[in-house]
């Protein structure tokens, strides 16, 4: 809490999370809604879990008497708290210790797993994602054909119940590979011949869930059909996990079909080349991890720099996420893969929009999250530069649900350690 000690003017010289501050204020910084609009010189009112105002300074008379705290943030950036979907984060702790891993269950569906009661707030990881802006996570499960169900947490709090922002959002499936291998070099992909027996397993899998949902009066329990229910009701989710062009379209119609009224793309490499398709079935992407290699050899090298920029152009709606090899830990590099897009053809806002509002749209949490507006959460952090960038990201104070957490974690408490020890 060190960097606090200089922002706060008025009745305290320390912030401790017991105290609880039921109103805040938050003086004089430059704030970033999250929904394309800056805030110069800004004030934010904050009471209990929620944001009062968001005003330009100049046009507020303070009433120093009216706050528990006034802190004054010197023109720092302010941020709504990033969300980074379709992750391990609290999941797993060291990948090659297979014991932390768990996130994954035996069987091929699974609907009825749930990620959320395996979230473990004591993980060391959270402290070192959150100290980069990063204050929301949707935790989501591997492995099978339907890997299971995941849920959105705060990065925050004593246990999984005090984290749980929505619990239990969708069903994550894997799509069937349409190609196997891969097309760098000598070794060209080849079609997987088993590719249509396996969609129609899935579509089979769909019918049979719809008819136990359909069916209110029934008194046998299937946990695996029971968890899908209130996809066919719109209460939850379906996320497709899937990049190649030939999935994508299979997915749209697969939607259509069997009545998913709302559906998401995981990866989707390939959704710039149907723009149109996805727009007018309304399925939105979560674009696989920038900061990678094309997926084809013929591809231009800074294809997946401006897949954001294609799919923006192209009216789709879309968000950033991080998965593969150590995602957990990649987590905190969230807000970089933004600034990635915003240096391919995005705006700073856009690419910041990327990570908060429009991934909160996508997840179902826009009227509580993603914004810093009047009315929802003040769960928002400040930033000292650029949070979009890595020279320039340097979290000064955090507030989840109106709560102060600490800016610092291990990492940065050995760093100081080492760099007292040696003099630097």
């Amino acid at each position: 809490m060190k960097s606090l000690l200089l922002l706060i003017f008025i009745n305290a010289t320390f912030i401790s999370q017991a105290q609880k501050p039921k109103r805040i204020l938050l003086n004089n910084g430059l704030v970033h809604i999250g929904n394309g609009e800056i805030v110069n010189n800004a004030v934010i009112g904050i009471e209990g879990k929620k944001i009062l105002f968001v005003k330009n300074a100049l046009t507020y008379t303070l009433r120093k008497k009216e706050w528990d705290t006034i802190i004054d943030l010197n023109n720092q950036h302010v941020y709504p708290g990033f969300v980074a979907p379709n992750s391990t984060l609290g999941l797993t702790e060291i990948e090659s210790v297979r014991a932390t891993n768990d996130f994954q269950e035996v069987g091929g569906l699974n609907p009825h797993i749930r990620a959320l009661i395996a979230y473990n707030m004591d993980s060391k990881i959270i402290p070192t994602v959150r100290c980069n802006g990063v204050l929301l996570t949707q935790i989501c499960p591997r492995g099978g054909k339907i890997t299971g169900t995941s849920s959105i947490m705060h990065l925050g709090g004593w246990n999984w119940e005090d984290a749980a922002v929505k619990i239990d959002d969708g069903i994550h499936v894997n799509w069937p590979e349409v190609m196997s291998g891969n097309s760098w070099g000598n070794k060209a992909k080849k079609k997987n011949e088993t590719y249509g027996e396996s969609k129609n397993e899935l579509g089979l899998f769909f019918e049979k869930a719809k008819v136990y949902a359909e069916n209110v009066s029934r008194q046998d329990l299937d946990l695996r059909f029971n968890a899908m229910k209130e996809i066919f009701s719109g209460n939850k989710r379906v996320y497709f996990h899937a990049n190649h062009i030939q999935q994508l379209l299979d997915i749209i119609e697969f939607s259509k079909k069997h009545g998913i009224k709302h559906s998401v793309i995981i990866g989707g490499y390939d959704s710039y080349l149907i723009t149109e398709r996805l727009r007018d079935a309304n399925i939105a992407i979560m674009l696989p991890r920038l900061h990678s290699l094309p997926s084809a050899e013929d591809d231009p090298i800074d294809l997946p720099y401006r897949l954001p920029y294609l799919l923006q152009e192209g009216g789709v709606k879309f968000c950033l996420q991080n998965e593969g090899d150590m995602e957990a830990m990649n987590a905190r590099n969230l807000p970089f893969l933004a600034g990635t897009a915003g240096s391919y053809g995005l705006s700073d806002e856009q690419a910041l929009r990327s990570i908060s509002l429009s991934a909160c749209e996508i997840l179902g949490i826009e009227k509580d999250f993603g914004s810093i507006e009047v009315g929802k959460h003040a769960t928002l952090f400040v930033s000292k530069g650029n949070a979009l960038n890595m020279m320039t990201n340097d979290v000064s104070l955090i507030l989840m649900d109106g709560e102060f957490y600490q800016t610092q974690n291990h990492q940065s408490d050995l760093y100081e350690k080492y760099k007292k020890k040696f003099g630097l």
